[in-house]
């Protein structure tokens, strides 16, 4: 099969822009409150309609999601040593740096490649205050095992959803699990305001704890109870955020019938392994494909391929985290602790899922896979 090459560029994610004339009654109505920050309107809008949404008890809005990691792992007064992924952005383990916590890495499953729960219970030591688990293209960790363990060892849970907006497993929100989950906005996400991210916590008196912490831990005008940082969400990003909010069911069935037209036209193909959205609602945030033994190409091969074709597919998490400086020397980086989470990273790549890819582009995007099987 010869395909041409593309003269415009695939990404595998693009934000969702609304029109010009949507956003701009919103852009009136901050000049006219001129109240650009700082607990503004909008911004208490977003945080009222994002609980009721998500169907979770409160939402703290960040100015991004690492900041929101921060900060959680503040809130809750986290030390010693953390057990997380290698399997993830670096922002998470980074979060832990930030805050003078060690990291503890442990493998992951291979059919989610989320956090092995088996794994977590083994690294525990008297050290170990909490367990930061990711949700992994947005597909569930075994919330219960992980919740399980937690419980009998009295460790924390914050659970990074950076990529589990909306995501119900079990007729309930994956973000009420745990003591704390964490949100990205980026322009990346499902759901975004171009920068930002927010803490889903489950009582009032947190809430409140968190707030004073993403503004400089002032509690009112002269009072500074805590060691804060600036992490408020602005006007602009929020009322993005509220418009944004209207769409997202509608991006959600589009990314869905995206997600289905791929399943259908690769899973035939040998050697290329879809990882599944396991979630009973998923929000379909990431097309993984695992490229194994049986393709004609590599990962890397197929990766530069796609790349010539005008497609710029993500190898998406790789390098694992363990194989930056800053982790590397850490006992639980070792290659021999993390089998499975090293084979995913060799193999893993995103193709381009986002409302607004067309038809066309997808078939472009398949049609270069097949030619090279």
């Amino acid at each position: 099969m010869e395909l041409e090459v593309k003269n415009r560029t695939v990404e595998v994610t693009r934000p969702y822009l609304p029109e010009l004339d949507e956003f701009l009654p919103y852009l009136e109505t901050i000049w006219a409150n001129k109240a650009l920050t700082n607990n503004g309107p909008f911004h208490c809008k977003l945080e009222a309609a994002l609980a009721n949404y998500l169907g979770v008890p409160y939402v703290s809005l960040f100015s991004n999601g690492t900041l929101a990691l921060v900060s959680a792992l503040q809130a809750l007064r986290v030390t010693g040593e953390v057990i997380t992924t290698p399997y993830s952005f670096v922002a998470t383990s980074h979060s832990l740096l930030w805050n003078s916590i060690k990291p503890i890495f442990v493998d992951i499953e291979p059919h989610t490649l989320n956090i092995n729960p088996k794994k977590i219970e083994a690294a525990i030591t008297p050290q170990t205050t909490a367990i930061v688990p990711v949700h992994c293209y947005g597909n569930p960790c075994d919330t219960a095992e992980i919740e399980r363990i937690a419980e009998i060892n009295n460790l924390r849970v914050i659970y990074d959803a950076a990529h589990a907006f909306g995501v119900e497993d079990k007729n309930k929100s994956i973000l009420n699990c745990g003591d704390m989950s964490i949100l990205s906005f980026h322009a990346t996400k499902v759901f975004n305001t171009f920068e930002g991210g927010a803490i889903i916590s489950h009582d009032k008196n947190m809430k409140r704890r968190i707030d004073n912490l993403k503004n400089f831990g002032f509690v009112d005008e002269t009072t500074v109870e805590v060691t804060g940082i600036n992490g408020k969400m602005s006007e602009f990003n929020a009322a993005l955020g509220l418009l944004q909010l209207k769409h997202i069911d509608n991006a959600i069935r589009r990314r869905k019938q995206i997600c289905e037209r791929y399943v259908d036209a690769l899973d035939p193909i040998s050697g290329i392994t879809y990882v599944p959205h396991t979630a009973a609602e998923p929000n379909y945030s990431y097309f993984p494909i695992l490229v194994e033994s049986g393709f004609a190409l590599s990962r890397d091969n197929l990766y530069e391929v796609l790349k010539e074709h005008g497609v710029n597919a993500r190898r998406y998490f790789y390098p694992l985290i363990t194989d930056f400086p800053m982790y590397r020397e850490h006992h639980s980086a070792r290659k021999e602790n993390l089998p499975i989470a090293n084979t995913s990273a060799n193999n893993v790549l995103c193709l381009p899922i986002y409302p607004e890819l067309e038809t066309e582009d997808q078939e472009h995007i398949i049609n270069t896979i097949l030619a090279c099987a």
